[in-house]
């Protein structure tokens, strides 16, 4: 049994504290970590050479490539969050599927999916979505909860879809690559539209005055010409899409370079539809610098108090006091998400990434699960935290666009059942790992084994020679292997 002393355990106490309390993350972080490593310094429980390295791990904070694709999705989002693009796109998929029950939901469903794979940001989508679909969804017969729980739900898929930041931020967190992390978010976000969509087809079956489709006059006559100009018009959103994600699949550009091809892209769009506007860059820039701000900082915070719980044992006690769970890989991956699940009620994805990953990754890593899936599988999980009353951000998004009419009590008890089809999804990645490394196992692969040198002039092929020479070792003409200077090996010829 290992000793770890009471100061981790403490620490992690006092952290959870200080959040309930409602004081700034990044500032209570910072403190807690501060506090306990002074504690630390007096009871000989931590050394103060740990702390030399903080102004190091703030300037590796600063100065880290991979956090600049934040700032730049967040002003994409921010830009088509105002360029017409999302009015565009509703009118056309509304008035395609408009004539059946639960049209609308479907087409809100479709949308929110395309405004996730171009805009990356859950409020962006959930506002936007709230402002042009809401009013009309409730003009036209559709129950307020059923209502309000898709638009809620469709916006917070773009946590899950690529170029989601909660995905760029965990791969920075677990060390992987992003492009990775985004291949394996393909099969769960294509999972979570189906399940939605079937959820709404069950519905319009079960209960479907509460779906009625629109009346013609408002939808118009179905003809090939409204199915072309609804195709037409994704065309601008799939050009998109390729910027962002096709050039980082195809290993043409990093995520940061992706993201600024993707506000090149925003403000095309915007052009394009005459809404690029001074006004509206300077607030896209507004919201920008506020979100960017707060990760940088909350990034801070968690660099303090990281540095000070590894510097007490404390990622061992974790590893030690998870390690003992029932169950193998799958009991702690339960455990796990049953314990981000109620974390989400208090914390948001970005201190629950910043806090909670690095604690969890290497228990996770130790007892061979792939942290792309264990990445992914988290990401799915923290969409609930957007939706689940009373705290989901997406429901204080919805209640702030919504008419009076719109009882709070309608938004809440809209969204549980959306919540209940994102737990299916986490069930669903948990007992299924191919659903996100199915991506990553059919990607191009090289066996080094197979890599032959060819040699011009010696007419042969040439693999590495065994370090100690020997019979089956390549004899060249001319050339005269230098000494490996390994223990045993032959003095070189005197010259």
């Amino acid at each position: 049994m290992f000793d770890f002393g009471i100061i981790p355990p403490a620490m992690f106490l006092g952290m959870v504290i200080f959040m309930l309390y409602g004081f700034p993350v990044a500032f209570s972080l910072a403190a807690v970590g501060m506090f306990f490593g002074i504690i630390g310094i007096i009871t000989g429980h931590f050394s103060e050479a740990f702390l030399q390295a903080l102004p190091l791990r703030f300037f590796g904070i600063v100065s880290n490539d991979l956090l600049l694709a934040i700032p730049f999705f967040t002003f994409m989002g921010a830009i088509l969050e105002r360029c017409g693009l999302a009015e565009d796109l509703l009118e056309g998929t509304g008035k395609l599927f408009g004539g059946i029950p639960g049209g609308l939901a479907y087409a809100v469903i479709l949308v929110g999916a395309v405004l996730g794979a171009i805009t990356g940001t859950v409020a962006a989508s959930v506002i936007t979505m709230g402002v042009i679909s809401l009013p009309i969804m409730l003009r036209y017969g559709y129950s307020p909860r059923l209502a309000t729980g898709v638009i809620a739900a469709s916006g917070t898929i773009t946590q899950v879809i690529p170029p989601s930041l909660v995905l760029v931020v965990l791969a920075d967190q677990l060390g992987r690559s992003v492009g990775d992390m985004y291949l394996g978010a393909i099969g769960p976000s294509i999972l979570q539209v189906t399940i939605f969509i079937l959820f709404i087809l069950v519905m319009s079956i079960i209960r479907p005055k509460s779906m009625p489709p629109l009346p013609k006059e408002v939808r118009g006559d179905f003809n090939w010409a409204l199915l072309v100009k609804v195709l037409m018009g994704m065309v601008p959103s799939i050009v998109l899409i390729f910027l962002v994600l096709g050039t980082i699949f195809m290993g043409l550009a990093t995520p940061t370079e992706a993201g600024a091809l993707g506000v090149v892209g925003a403000m095309a769009l915007a052009a394009m539809n005459r809404r690029l506007t001074w006004p509206l860059i300077r607030e896209a820039m507004t919201s920008t610098t506020h979100i960017t701000s707060m990760v940088v900082m909350i990034l801070i915070g968690s660099t303090c108090f990281s540095l000070v719980f590894q510097g007490m044992d404390g990622s061992r006690w974790i590893e030690h006091m998870l390690s003992g769970i029932p169950g193998g890989p799958v009991g702690f991956l339960i455990f796990v998400n049953i314990f981000i699940f109620v974390l989400a009620f208090f914390l948001d994805f970005f201190e629950i990434a910043f806090i909670v990953i690095p604690m969890l990754a290497p228990v996770a890593s130790s007892l061979g699960i792939d942290l792309i899936w264990f990445g992914v599988l988290i990401c799915v999980n923290m969409q609930t935290s957007f939706m689940h009353p009373p705290f989901g951000f997406a429901l204080f998004y919805l209640r702030s666009i919504a008419s009076k009419d719109v009882k709070t009590s309608d938004i809440y008890m809209g969204a549980l059942p959306w919540v209940g089809m994102q737990l299916i999804l986490v069930a669903i990645v948990i007992f299924w790992p191919q659903s996100v490394t199915y991506w990553l196992d059919n990607g191009p692969k090289v066996d080094p084994n197979t890599i032959k040198i060819e040699v011009p002039g010696f007419g042969g092929q040439l693999g590495l020679p065994p370090l100690g020479g020997g019979k089956d070792s390549p004899q060249i003409p001319g050339l005269t292997l230098p000494p490996l200077g390994l223990p045993g090996a032959p003095p070189p010829p005197a010259k």
